[in-house]
């Protein structure tokens, strides 16, 4: 077996890093070169207001401009009458804000290419108790007009199991033909939801696949998703430590594990992958412990890892690490973190 030397720091390892994807016990990549200085407190809150904890972030159809749904200066919006939804441009201003008292805990936004705004409530960081404040709320996808009007739901409030329910969903993503694919289940216990819907662009199911588990066919919290110029669908399969990849037909292509334990995704034009792990260190065991949480850059062709930007605070005890990730038409990249409360910058040096 190759040394963790050379798996870190040879050019050409790196290159054939698609045949070390398959050894789910390969050396963890921690030390590749960091060409980023990160640009802490970007974002302007408004007057009074502090962050709170957030894995929503998105570039608006300008480039430049952020969208972000945080959770209301705690880790949800239960009870809160702070709007959750802001957009900041590319100063980071606040632009625009709504979403008051609709979203119990918002984990993820997508933007279309009509520059609507969908927002993921997952529910899964509020307690089970069926208070009045929760009732018949979260796990719903919401789609909103730039200024906020609501104009279409996915899902039943309160969730569910069936097909026409959703139980904590994690992330959307839309295909360039206005297919939509949900990921849903956020949780590791026995019996957890662990699937992916696949929607026609007016919101008809069309398909789910995927089950609880870790066998080659199964998933484990897919937490994030992403398409690439080749229509190819990459899911986070964070659980797992691994990114399961899929064709428009859903079979699946080939299953990487040089991303770490991904928490985001996001692929730009140019087929660069950006993967946000949040959790190694902190959470599961064994390889996720050995792995290093930040943002893992490399190409979504090859699967080449070609940058690291490692979390500031690297503290095995906590979860701190971007858990969102966006990046603009400038190739900067936006970090939203849940432990840090805070969206974090980075750009090249």
């Amino acid at each position: 077996m190759r040394s963790s030397r050379f798996v870190q720091t040879s050019v050409f390892l790196l290159a054939v890093a698609p045949a070390l994807a398959a050894q789910t016990d390969m050396a963890p990549l921690n030390s590749l070169p960091n060409p980023y200085r990160t640009i802490e407190g970007w974002a302007k809150m408004p007057a009074g207001r502090t962050w709170g904890s957030t894995s929503a972030v998105a570039i608006d159809n300008d480039g430049t401009s952020v969208w972000v749904a945080e959770r209301c200066e705690t880790n949800n919006c239960v009870g809160s009458t702070l709007d959750p939804v802001l957009k900041f441009d590319s100063n980071g201003n606040v632009v625009t804000h709504f979403g008051a008292g609709m979203i119990l805990s918002p984990h993820g936004i997508v933007i279309d290419k009509d520059n609507n705004v969908w927002v993921i409530d997952c529910a899964c960081t509020v307690g089970r108790g069926d208070t009045t404040a929760t009732k018949g709320k979260g796990h719903q996808i919401f789609k909103f007009s730039p200024a906020g009007k609501l104009l279409m739901t996915l899902g039943e409030p309160g969730g569910g199991r069936g097909d026409k329910y959703f139980w904590q969903p994690n992330a959307m993503v839309i295909a360039p033909n206005g297919t939509i694919y949900v990921a849903e289940g956020h949780s590791s216990a026995p019996g957890s939801t662990a699937r992916v819907f696949k929607f026609s662009k007016d919101g008809k199911l069309i398909k789910t696949w995927g089950q609880f588990g870790n066998g080659p066919d199964d998933f484990d919290q897919p937490h994030a998703l992403a398409i690439d110029s080749q229509g190819r669908l990459f899911v986070g399969d964070r659980g797992n430590n691994r990114i399961k990849i899929f064709d428009q037909n859903e079979k699946l292509l080939d299953t990487w594990y040089q991303f770490s334990r991904p928490s985001g995704i996001v692929i730009d034009k140019n087929d660069n992958i950006y993967v946000a792990d949040s959790e190694s260190q902190s959470v599961g065991s064994g390889r996720s412990r050995q792995w290093k949480r930040g943002i893992r850059i490399g190409s979504a062709k090859t699967g080449a890892v070609v940058a690291f930007i490692p979390d500031p605070v690297e503290k095995a005890t906590n979860t701190s690490s971007a858990e969102g990730i966006a990046v603009d038409k400038n190739g900067v990249i936006y970090g939203a973190e849940v432990g840090g409360k805070r969206l974090q910058r980075y750009v090249k040096n």
